[in-house]
């Protein structure tokens, strides 16, 4: 290990994973996403352990995957197997959200400040998500680039908010996101930390024998409508979507540097990043 996951136990029968690259706005390298995994998957086989709190060091959650030519994918690998060819990444993007999905531990995740694009797509894999008042929840890649690798959007947001948030790339902050149903509950910033403990508490109270079969009612009503299947396709739609000439466009231009490519996505829309000093916190520059 790294360090790239802290662990601690901070309530009885309570495991909390923080995200540890405040440097990078815990960007999801593969190595750290490795780490990840393979931290959930042992707290997961910890009899003592009953709940999972995910969480991000720092001013964030997650601002997305590492898009950095020293940390992609290319440079590392990916940190399980999935089968290659055309829409290799969305497909292991889905199959890892869908390892989270199908833990006996229910997962929370403890979403602050920026959660966009890839990070968003973790959140999402939780059983429950709770966020700051202030987080800035978002898929920016739709603009320029493709939809989602995960296309969780109109199964936890529904037909309109969904088709918003994927029509303008824009960002809804953790009071909207209760509303449109990303997440369960919104609590002052400085409240957070105890709040979720408290929930994570009461989830903890119920054996693990029971509590992973409540887990799997709700789950396997989603996916009779279809959430698995739907999901899966949507692999294919984001791989066929970066073949499109924008996208290719894109791509080229993170050749020239990350902050460069982001900076000509969201200058227009005069966010993230692009934001101009005195009209609110400073945009983060990772996928």
């Amino acid at each position: 290990m790294s360090g790239l996951i802290l662990h601690d136990d901070p309530r009885p029968h309570v495991r909390r994973l923080t995200l540890n690259r405040p440097e990078k706005r815990n960007a999801l390298s593969n190595h750290l996403r490795g780490e990840l995994f393979a931290a959930l998957e042992a707290a997961d086989r910890e009899r003592d352990i009953r709940v999972i709190i995910l969480r991000g060091a720092g001013t964030c959650f997650s601002a997305g995957y590492d898009l950095s030519a020293e940390s992609g994918r290319q440079a590392q690998g990916l940190p399980f197997h999935t089968a290659g060819g055309a829409g290799e990444w969305p497909r292991h993007v889905v199959e890892g959200c869908f390892r989270i999905w199908d833990l006996a531990k229910p997962v929370i995740a403890q979403v602050h400040g920026w959660c966009l694009a890839g990070g968003s797509e973790l959140a999402t894999a939780a059983d429950l998500v709770y966020v700051a008042e202030d987080a800035q929840i978002g898929y920016p890649p739709v603009r320029m680039m493709s939809p989602p690798d995960n296309q969780f959007h109109p199964w936890l947001c529904g037909l309109r908010p969904a088709m918003e948030m994927m029509l303008t790339g824009d960002a809804i902050s953790g009071i909207e996101a209760v509303r449109v149903g990303f997440a369960n509950r919104a609590f002052p910033a400085d409240r957070l930390d105890d709040e979720v403990l408290a929930i994570a508490e009461r989830v903890a109270k119920i054996p693990t024998d029971v509590q992973q079969m409540n887990k799997r009612s709700v789950h396997r009503a989603m996916e009779i409508m279809g959430l698995r299947a739907a999901i899966r396709a949507g692999t294919e739609i984001q791989a066929l979507a970066m073949t499109t000439q924008s996208s290719r466009e894109t791509f080229a231009k993170f050749r020239d540097g990350v902050r460069k490519g982001l900076d000509a996505r969201d200058t227009a829309f005069g966010d993230y990043r692009t934001k101009k000093k005195g009209g609110g916190r400073k945009k983060e520059k990772k996928r």
